[in-house]
């Protein structure tokens, strides 16, 4: 079920937890959101409610600007009788139109009895047929008007500027089983498709989504560009995911984290309202122990471990995980998608299919290119990729120095996250490096030196009691590859541009996989089910994956 709710600005979690308590129906739904009512910028929010059953897409600001950023067509449409009788009443039921299709009810609530023409004939001017006009038993003075679009005239298909052709619920294959592919496996999960998730490893999360440990904060700029509403976005929805399924102070925890730069501490979008200073608030030091230079506290900053939620996701009703399954080819005949691994065998059959599996996905594509007719023309519309190795460093707390690491994660170059609890008891975490993986691989020995140097900006104090340990080779490593994209924003879409796609990418997450797979995987999900888009249409259009 899909609530999209428009308000210039959102009310305080106080006045939605009142009116919950005053509604029963809704009294858990309300508790449920209450805990996640914090830093309503204007721009969507998207909320995974009654275990992703419910959704709430909350949009805040200009209510035509807002309308005109949706891609969906709604079945019900509620407007408050105060933008019926605003002078561009007609404006608005215009752009209401884009979002409706023959059928949708419209209905007019507390409406002044004696006031009604005007809502009226602005209803039936643009395709509405007014059903029903009735005072309120307990109001008198107040009256409700129903209508249903219905228009005498022929409806174009472009009203909205894309098809909105939900595909029929089926069978999906999800190729790489990291972050990108169990987050879009738990999204189509939840909606009823039956998923089988294919990886060429043994177990879930062998690749970059095997991280030991990563953070989920919002990027921050002064100009609040596209990168930073996507991660906040991102943001909002992986904490929620977190809150679902994972076991606070073991497999996550709501921190906050700590933002520094070396080049200067990043500041705040001057137009930010008050809302936003839940997302981040500016930081002059949090305590005398630990004092640190002026930087961003994002409060609702958090700690996760990617490969407990990558799993979680797998656990989750509907989803099938395959392991020791490489997708080395694939054919389709009569709409149903074969993969097959090198010597030819068949490893699963799907309508739809979604490369999830990072520079993988790439490479499979490329090799496909010139037999499958669809892929054929579609190579110089993908973004640009590359892989970028990265190497942390971590180690067991020491009890003689362990005072000497701050109580909260911090983030810039590189970062630090302390007091995880590991096989073996409570370990710190410093990295990662960054180095293209078309260049010579460097050893360990200089990532770690590269490690090191970017603790000394980060954190110098504590750099100092860590150079011992930094000039050994005692330190413990973990290293792998992500993929990123030129642009460094995620690739979410069809790779066909025919009615009923078959063929999806979702990849290029780099280094914010925590912050973008649960983002990309419902916009995914909303794509595939002509549902209600989780961010601005503008927005979604910069993630398309034929954007180049």
């Amino acid at each position: 079920m899909h609530y999209v709710a428009l308000c210039e600005q959102a009310c305080n979690a106080q006045d939605l937890l009142k009116h919950g308590a005053a509604n029963p129906a809704v009294s858990a739904l309300t508790q449920e959101l209450g805990t996640l009512w914090f830093g309503l910028l204007p721009g969507f929010h998207r909320f995974l409610l009654a275990h992703g059953q419910v959704v709430l897409t909350l949009c805040v600001g200009s209510t035509l600007a807002l309308l005109r950023a949706q891609q969906f067509e709604a079945d019900a449409i509620e407007v408050s009788a105060l933008q019926a009788h605003e002078a561009d009443f007609s404006w608005l039921l215009k752009a209401l139109v884009r979002c409706s299709h023959r059928g949708t009810t419209l209905t007019v609530q507390h409406l002044r009895a004696v006031d009604t023409a005007v809502p009226q004939a602005a209803l039936t001017q643009c395709g509405f047929v007014i059903q029903s006009f009735n005072t309120l038993a307990d109001q008198p003075t107040l009256a409700q008007l129903c209508g249903r679009f219905d228009p005498p005239w022929i409806l174009k298909n472009s009203r909205l500027g894309a098809a909105l052709s939900a595909l029929p619920i089926a069978r999906c294959a999800v190729i790489g089983a990291g972050l990108a592919g169990a987050s879009v496996a738990a999204a189509l999960a939840r909606r009823g498709w039956q998923v089988r998730v294919l990886d060429r490893a043994s177990e879930p999360a062998a690749g970059a989504s095997g991280l030991p440990v990563g953070l989920v904060v919002p990027h921050v700029s002064r100009d609040d560009c596209a990168l930073s509403r996507l991660s906040r976005a991102g943001a909002r929805l992986m904490l929620q995911q977190a809150r679902d399924l994972l076991n606070i102070h073991q497999d996550w925890a709501p921190s906050g984290v700590l933002e520094r730069q070396v080049s200067g501490s990043p500041t705040l979008p001057a137009a930010w309202p008050q809302s936003g200073e839940q997302w981040s608030v500016k930081h002059h030091g949090l305590d005398a122990v630990h004092p640190l230079e002026p930087g961003i506290w994002h409060l609702q900053g958090a700690w996760i471990k990617p490969a407990s939620l990558v799993n979680a996701w797998l656990a989750q009703p509907g989803i099938t995980f395959q392991p020791h399954a490489e997708v080395a080819d694939m054919r389709c005949q009569d709409g149903v998608w074969e993969l097959l691994d090198a010597t030819g065998a068949t490893l699963c059959q799907a309508e739809r299919v979604v490369f999830a599996n990072a520079c993988g996905a790439f490479h499979l594509l490329h090799k496909m290119k010139h037999r499958i007719p669809k892929l054929q023309g579609l190579w110089q519309h993908l973004p640009a990729i590359q892989g970028m190795r990265g190497m942390l460093n971590w180690d067991f707390h020491q009890v003689q120095i362990d005072d000497r690491f701050p109580p909260y994660p911090v983030n810039g170059s590189g970062s630090v996250v302390p007091r995880i609890p590991v096989e073996g008891g409570r370990a710190w975490f410093m990295g990662s490096s960054y180095q293209p993986a078309s260049q010579v691989e460097r050893s360990d020995m200089a990532n770690q030196a590269n490690n090191f140097t970017h603790l000394a900006q980060l954190l110098p104090s504590l750099a100092q009691h860590l150079a011992p340990a930094f000039s050994s080779d005692a330190l413990k490593t973990w290293k792998n590859t992500r993929c990123v994209t030129a642009d460094r924003l995620p690739a979410v879409g069809a790779l066909d541009p025919a009615d009923q796609p078959g063929l999806w990418l979702c990849a290029g997450l780099g280094s914010r996989g925590l912050s973008f797979s649960v983002l990309c995987a419902e916009l995914l999900a909303a794509r595939f089910g002509a549902e209600p888009l989780p961010i601005e249409a503008k927005l979604a259009r910069s993630l398309e994956a034929l954007r180049a």
